[in-house]
Formats: C-alpha cells, structure tokens, sequence
C-alpha cells in the first residue's frame, strides 16, 4: 500500500486524483508523513516522539494491522525538516527500522473514526507537555504518562566511546526534547558518564523513551538512559566539565570541579570528577572549545526548537556483522552538483572539514555527480549529516552513502581531464592525529566562519577584502581578545560561507602562514 491510499474514513482535502500520479514526484511535501513497516506493539507516544523534535504533532491514525501510521506535523516546514533528517539516518522503534514519506494527504480528519482516543489522549498528553502543563493523568495507556515523583534528572552513560562526545554534544542532542538546565560530566568505572536536569520530568521522560539505546555517530557512542535518583544538580563552576545554563555568572573553576558530599556519594566516586575522556581510546583529554574562547554561553533554547543538530546527530542502530572495525561505507556519492563550478580540490576541501577526504572523483560522463572516498564510515556519516541539503554554488547538493567500497584511480593512459585525484597524503587533512582538538569543533554549516592561523601583520581590513574579493558581503568581524591568530567573520548566507571556505581554507596570507576556515557554532 502507498501512502495515498489511508484506510477508509481518512478524509483528505488534497488533489489525490488518480491522472495525476505519475506526473508528480514521489514526494511533494506534506505535514501529514506515511510511516511505513512499524512494529507491531509500538505505542502512540513512540510514534509521537519520532516527531517531537522537529515542532508540535497535531493528529496521528494508527493502522497497526498494516504496520503502518500517518502522523500530522503542525507545519510543513515541520514536516519537511523531519524527512530530511530521517532520509540518511533511518529510525528505529523496538530495534525495527521505520520508514517516513511524505503522504499525498494534505491533513488527517480522523474525528469520526473508532479507535482513536488512545491516539487523542497521547497528543494530549504532548500537548500538555509542550504548553507546560502537567495534566498528564487519566490517558487510556500509561505509556506516554509521566510517573508520579518521577526525576527531571537524566544519568547518561555512553558506551562504545569512539569519538569523543563533548558537554555541548550532549546540550544539542537534549536540547530537542525541553530546556536543559543543568549538565555535569564525569568518568566512573572508566565509562564516559553525564547528569543532565530538564526543567520539567515530562521532558526528562520523552528524551529516555526517544533516545535511550540510540547512537550518537554510527554505531559507536551508544546512550544508556535512566532516571537519576537525584532531583537537583548542584553545579558549582561552568567549563567543558559541567555546566548551569540558568547562571552564566558562574566562575570556570581551576581545573577539576569538585562535588558536594551527598552528590559524590551519589556517584559512588571521590571527590574529584576525572577527565571525561581517561579510557578513550587514542583521544587525549579534551582541549575545550578554542571557538568559545572570549565568548558568552549561548541562552538556553527554548523547549522543542526545530532540529539542527547533525555533527550529532543521534543515528539509527546499525547491527555490527562480526566486524572488527566500524561497519558502513567510507564511500558518499555527491549528485546536483554545479558542473561549471566544482572541481575535485572544492570537494576534498568541503568534505575535509568532517573527515579526511582520500580521494574524490567527479563522473567523466555526467559532471554534476561525484564520490567522495572518507577514512572510514563515521567520517562519511557525519559529512552526509552535515552536508546533504546544502546549497553550493546555487544548487542543492544531496550525499547518500555509495555502493562503491573505494574510488578506483584512472589506468594509465585512461582520459580523465584531471577529475579524479588522489589526496590520501595532502598535508591539509584536519583529523590525522588522534585526539587532535579539531574533534571538538565539528559543526554544521553556517554563515559565520571562525578563522585561524592569521599572522600579526595582517589587519581587519585585509580579511575582509579577501572575503569580499572572493564574492562574499561581510555583515560582521571580530578578532578573538585573547588570541589575535584567530577571529569570527559572518557572512550573508550559510553557501556563502560554504563557498569561502572552499575558496580560501589554506589561502597564503605571507609570512609562512595559511589561512584556516571552518564553520562556527557561534555569532558575532
């Protein structure tokens, strides 16, 4: 069955007419989203958390004798967010990958149908959640309710830590779910661990039901989620240990944070809280966020904001098949790329700032298309999360993960035209050593460009010409206060920015010095 065809008493007020349907894409966007191959025993609150993040579900139709639902998002641009997201990462519900498109239904009037209190009093009991209000009790099921004297405090352990995950990863991912007041990070038994309290036990409940055994990067960095016994944190200093985002008055402390009595006790640990990253293998303890330097903590978002998050974004299970080494291909295939504009060294620059690129090849025959070879799959996965629906040189690029295991290089004597290049041993691959600080600081485009490298002589006006030069306006500037190597320069769009990385990452600013470029997380 496809999605335009709901079981009967669904009404829909969209064009369903039968002649047009070859004519239109398989996917013109809808609020309303067909999710197919659910498990049997699934419940409506786990349908509603798969949407939770990206804004307010407005209705939901179970129809578990066909393994499948329809779920209305309150806005399109919801709705759109959402697959975009899911489209690389497939979800899972209990272990089982679901899958979402678009319905050809413009919304869901499920009014008359039998059946749907269950439905009605999970959204409800979301609604209530989103508004503020705890008026959770009385629901037909009490899978989406909130257990009386139920902790606002999560305790997060990460398993299987491959890449090192940073207070600010977890503040993004948790953030999708209510506002985070307090994070503090710790090691115990030589396992990464956090505290982390929401403002509201509601929110504390849906990130465990969402999240709980869900990965951070592919296949590694696994969350294991449970109800603190605690119901407050005390936080004494904000630094990359542990944070209280309701009192940015806090001081960074020197060096480790120690813990109140009855918290230590909690821990079962001294009164010291080691190095998040002591046991992780090949990654030195962590450098903090040089891009923070000199800035403010960002406010808390608010509860439920529409998802950004990527560089961690929390991917599906993948079932590891007796492998040694991380499972998945190394290998992205690029397409709607501007031909005239791309060049193989474009790509090994945009594509290094999430991994180290080894080789790229542009198609011979059809230029708009190109795979990118990563060191290996969690690198690929999180350039694909990062860069698939960016725009580049006036299109948008797509990334999926290819069937082919390696870039074959040309034979001798093989026409190429320069399309296909070898950049294994570039001396601009960013991640070479481990536990490099440039681990740290992998985040999604944006139109703010954090610069490094830049040698004394070299003045606010210079950067900004090259900026304008290279087709960029420059909305803002500013050098960091305590480190003049380094600065912030913000730019009209996010491609923009996209562009004056490709163009001017490495750029010979003279005395011996080349430009860096990466993306911010902050503004100016």
């Amino acid at each position: 069955m496809n999605s335009s065809t709901p079981s009967a008493g669904v009404y829909a007020n969209g064009n369903d007419s039968k002649k047009f349907k070859r004519d239109r894409p398989p996917c013109s966007p809808s609020r309303v989203l067909h999710l197919r191959k659910i498990p049997c025993d699934v419940t409506e609150a786990e349908i509603i958390s798969l949407g939770l993040p990206f804004g307010k579900v407005t209705n939901l139709l179970m129809l578990k004798g066909k393994s499948q639902a329809f779920l209305e998002m309150a806005s399109e641009e919801a709705a759109v967010t959402m697959v975009n997201y899911y489209t690389p990462i497939t979800p899972h519900l209990r272990s089982q990958p679901v899958y979402i498109q678009y319905s050809n239904h413009r919304e869901l009037k499920t009014d008359n149908l039998p059946n749907q209190a269950r439905a009605q009093a999970a959204l409800q009991a979301v609604s209530a959640v989103q508004s503020g209000s705890l008026a959770l009790s009385g629901g037909p099921s009490n899978e989406g309710t909130v257990l009386p004297g139920q902790s606002p405090v999560l305790r997060i352990i990460i398993e299987n830590l491959f890449y090192p995950v940073t207070l600010e990863v977890l503040h993004q991912i948790f953030s999708k779910f209510g506002t985070v007041l307090k994070i503090i990070t710790f090691t115990k038994n030589n396992q990464f661990q956090a505290l982390l309290q929401y403002a509201d036990p509601v929110n504390a409940h849906y990130a465990k039901m969402a999240l709980d055994g869900q990965n951070i990067y592919n296949a590694c960095c696994t969350l294991r989620i449970d109800f603190s016994k605690l119901t407050s944190l005390n936080v004494k200093y904000n630094n990359d240990k542990s944070r209280d985002f309701t009192r940015l008055d806090l001081p960074t402390g020197d060096g480790q944070p120690s813990l109140e009595p009855p918290m230590a006790a909690a821990f079962g640990a001294p009164g010291i809280i080691s190095s998040p990253y002591a046991g992780a293998a090949g990654f030195a303890p962590a450098i903090g966020f040089p891009q923070a330097t000199g800035l403010s903590v960002p406010a808390v978002p608010g509860a439920l904001g529409p998802l950004t998050i990527t560089s961690s974004a929390v991917t599906g299970r993948m079932a590891i098949p007796g492998a040694s080494g991380i499972p998945g291909n190394s290998v992205l295939l690029v397409t709607n790329l501007n031909p005239d504009l791309i060049t193989p060294h474009g790509l090994f620059i945009l594509f290094g700032v999430y991994g180290d690129v080894h080789r790229v090849k542009i198609m011979f025959n059809k230029k708009e298309n190109a795979l990118v070879q990563m060191a290996d799959a969690n690198q690929a996965q999180l350039a694909m999360n990062h860069l698939s629906g960016q725009r580049l040189y006036g299109k948008v690029l797509r990334a999926t993960l290819s069937k082919h295991q390696a870039v074959q290089l040309p034979r001798e004597g093989q026409e190429d035209q320069g399309l296909t290049k070898d950049f294994s041993n570039s001396p601009l691959h960013r991640f070479k050593k481990p536990g490099s600080k440039n681990f740290q600081n992998i985040f999604p485009p944006s139109a703010t460009l954090h610069l490094s490298n830049i040698p004394p002589s070299v003045t606010v006006d210079d950067l900004k010409n090259l900026f304008i030069e290279a087709g960029c306006s420059v909305k803002a500037f500013k050098f960091f206060q305590k480190d003049r190597k380094m600065a912030l320069i913000q730019l009209g769009s996010v491609e923009e920015a996209i562009q004056a990385l490709i163009e001017l990452h490495n750029h010979d600013l003279g005395e011996n010095h080349h430009l860096r470029v990466s993306f911010s997380k902050s503004t100016i």
